[in-house]
């Protein structure tokens, strides 16, 4: 596989918006490399692991935005142990660290015991087009869900958080978008715009994280000479990541998922089109 310079940092960026953008940074990987033309053998086994290496730069862009909230959570999470569930409950930042983790299982059993067959899909570009229209669905749903809007995370229930994470599992699959299906269940659970868009991009951070670090090992085994990429990858995957955060807290103060529902519907009506095009 050849992926060269100027391609890293194109995917990388690319990356960085589509992984907080409800738009499948997965789906977007997929298929940009095939209507441009590159010479990328996307069913490689190291194709996977190179865009992995991306996701813990965008990992890393999410601890940087939210380094506040996570020394906070961790300190919980420490005075939580040992503690009975009414006591954790009744402490907000207790409750909301064992939320995220209630939230975080799901996706990352799955992901874990079908990450090789889940990595074929990376070979299927058309099918990605095809299920941001999906995507879009989803999400123009979700417009519909809005009933309480509750601004604390640690209003939600455990068997809620756990819905959101198996709303989670579906990211797996290129062409649906993480933070798009998460806000969804998100909304869902009665969460506002900002605060589903807080707990989802909280929620991925392990999981991203988790993931490339599982995975990323095997790019630096000499053979590929994939090293460079992949480090000038992760640190454009994690400045645009954060820029890109930084702009959606402040979006969804105040709008909705529906423009951005649009958006996705576009880029797979284009893509699926453009797609058909190159045969």
């Amino acid at each position: 596989m050849q992926v060269n310079l100027l391609q890293a940092v194109i995917l990388s960026a690319i990356q960085g918006v589509t992984e907080l953008f409800p738009l499948s940074s997965l789906g977007f990987q997929v298929i940009v490399p095939t209507i441009l033309h590159w010479s990328i053998n996307q069913s490689s086994p190291e194709f996977l692991p190179f865009v992995v290496s991306l996701h813990l730069g965008t990992a890393l862009g999410l601890i940087v935005y939210f380094w506040r909230d996570w020394v906070r959570l961790i300190r919980a999470l420490w005075y939580s142990l040992g503690q009975r569930l009414e006591h954790v409950q009744s402490e907000p930042e207790q409750k909301t660290i064992w939320l995220l983790i209630a939230a975080t299982i799901p996706a990352g059993i799955v992901g874990l015991l079908f990450r090789h067959p889940l990595g074929h899909l990376f070979a299927a570009p058309r099918l990605a087009a095809a299920l941001l229209l999906v995507n879009a669905a989803i999400m123009v749903f979700g417009e519909r869900l809005i009933r309480y809007r509750k601004e604390d995370i640690s209003s939600m229930r455990f068997g809620q958080a756990g819905g959101i994470g198996v709303a989670q599992i579906l990211a797996l699959i290129p062409g649906i978008s993480r933070s798009g299906v998460t806000m969804v269940a998100g909304l869902w659970t009665g969460l506002s715009y900002e605060t589903a868009a807080r707990f989802s991009f909280l929620m991925a951070t392990p999981i991203i994280g988790a993931a490339a670090l599982l995975e990323l090992h095997k790019l630096h085994g000499g053979a590929h000479g994939l090293a460079v990429q992949s480090v000038v990858g992760l640190v454009v995957a994690g400045v645009v990541a954060y820029l890109s955060v930084r702009y959606l807290m402040r979006y969804f103060e105040t709008r909705r998922l529906l423009p951005l529902a649009w958006v996705s519907a576009v880029a797979g009506a284009v893509f699926t089109v453009l797609l058909a095009l190159h045969g």
